[in-house]
C-alpha cells in the first residue's frame, strides 16, 4: 500500500505557481524585493524599467528578463 501512498503525494518537483493574471494581489504595486530584482535584471539586459509595476506585471518582466540574461530556470 505504500506504493499507493507514494503515487498520490504531491511531487516537490513541480512548480505550484498560479498564472500572475489570476493572484488576488496581482494589481498591488511590486513589492520591494521584486524591484530590486528587477532592477538588477534590467541592467543586465540592457533595458530601462517600465514605471509603477503591479506584482502580477512585475512577476512576468521578471520572468522575461530571467530568460533574456540565462538566469532563467
Amino acid at each position: 500500500m505504500a506504493d499507493d501512498d507514494e503515487n498520490t503525494a504531491p511531487d516537490p518537483t513541480q512548480n505550484a505557481e498560479k498564472d500572475p493574471e489570476t493572484w488576488v494581489t496581482g494589481d498591488e504595486p511590486m513589492t520591494g524585493p521584486q524591484k530590486s530584482y528587477l532592477e538588477t535584471l534590467a541592467r543586465e539586459a540592457g533595458q530601462e524599467l517600465p514605471g509603477d509595476l503591479t506584482k502580477a506585471k512585475a512577476s512576468e518582466l521578471i520572468d522575461e528578463l530571467q530568460q533574456k540574461t540565462g538566469r532563467g530556470q
